[in-house]
């Protein structure tokens, strides 16, 4: 069997045109990402999905970004609206990992009943005081080994429900005072302040299947972005610890900067098993698969073992689940 193709891709719309699936066919991507334009109602989530896996042949992996609060693809009535994790973990007190793990088992239950198998996250950021807005109330907390604990928890919710989670954004996006969907953020701290805090809940959570890359300069490594940057793939590596699969985050968002293809060859080179791109033309979409290429042995070996963490979901009562989670709150709330 051949490589994986070294891309994740997405669609334009509610299905699969026929040039997209000839473009898929060709390209063979590791997998696919779902945003709210390819959502509608759940049979057509799951047409779309298994278009998907068609065009490849395969049970490619299908991601989705539903964190709950404003980073989530899946929304009411048809699905649940979770407030943002801040506040929910806020408001889960003490008992925020149990409360951590239901959110994460009821998010991973309606994912893969539309044939969702993976979610970009958690989210192991720590937030600060100089954390930009666009990431703040996505964190967890302030605290590295409280933040390992609460991404622990979701990740448990999510593998036991049959969904991979993508560890994010490594090695850590909380520093950042500017919105890397626009610009590029330097963050100024220096080496043994960065492992002691912001590296140290992605090393706590270094066995989880895949993990996704931040694309923010750390100055006391490199002057390039950590998705560019060899230097810190290797620290991702070496010092963190992550052996698994790694993705870019979106090669499309302006952190980054050259054209899609330079940049995806770039990524590959600097140690990325695998490019993110989202949001781009078709055209874009097969001249970066066609520059990234396959895999190679070593990311290959990876996505092969991030796949064999996908399990049939447990058995678990999911009203039964979700009674809990709200009295566990109401708890919470009143005590």
């Amino acid at each position: 069997m051949s490589r994986f193709g070294a891309t994740i891709l997405d669609a334009d719309g509610l299905a699969l045109s026929r040039e997209e699936v000839a473009v898929f066919r060709e390209a063979n991507p590791f997998g696919f990402i779902l945003f709210a334009r390819n959502i509608d109602t759940p049979d057509q989530v799951r047409r779309l999905c298994d278009q998907m896996r068609e065009a490849v042949g395969r049970a490619a992996p299908i991601t989705i970004d539903q964190e709950g609060g404003r980073v989530q693809r899946l929304r009411g009535p048809t699905w649940t609206d979770w407030t943002p994790p801040l506040d929910f973990v806020t408001a889960a007190g003490d008992r925020a990992e149990e409360a951590m793990y239901l959110r994460y088992r009821l998010i991973a239950a309606e994912l893969h009943a539309l044939g969702i198998d993976s979610n970009c996250a958690p989210m192991v950021d720590l937030a600060g005081p100089q954390t930009h807005d666009f990431l703040r109330n996505r964190c967890y907390g302030a605290r590295p080994k409280a933040v390992a604990r609460l991404g622990r928890a979701a990740a448990s919710g999510l593998l036991a429900g049959g969904v991979l989670p993508v560890l994010k954004h490594i090695p850590g996006h909380g520093r950042a005072t500017l919105d890397s969907h626009y610009d590029l953020p330097e963050v100024e701290a220096d080496a043994a302040t960065l492992a002691a805090e912001d590296f140290a809940p992605f090393k706590a959570l270094a066995d989880l299947p895949m993990g996704m890359t931040a694309h923010l300069v750390y100055r006391a490594y490199d002057t390039a972005p950590a998705t560019l940057s060899p230097r810190l793939m290797q620290v991702i590596r070496d010092e963190i610890g992550f052996d698994n699969l790694i993705m870019t985050d979106d090669i499309s968002m302006k952190a980054l900067s050259g054209t899609p293809e330079e940049i995806a060859t770039g990524a590959l080179a600097a140690g990325c098993d695998v490019v993110l791109q989202c949001n781009a033309p078709l055209e874009a979409r097969r001249r970066v698969a066609e520059a990234a290429g396959e895999m190679t042995e070593a990311a290959q070996i990876r996505a092969e073992r991030a796949l064999a963490f996908r399990k049939p979901p447990d058995d678990i009562d999911i009203v039964a689940a979700r009674a809990q989670l709200d009295t566990l709150l109401a708890e919470q709330t009143t005590s």
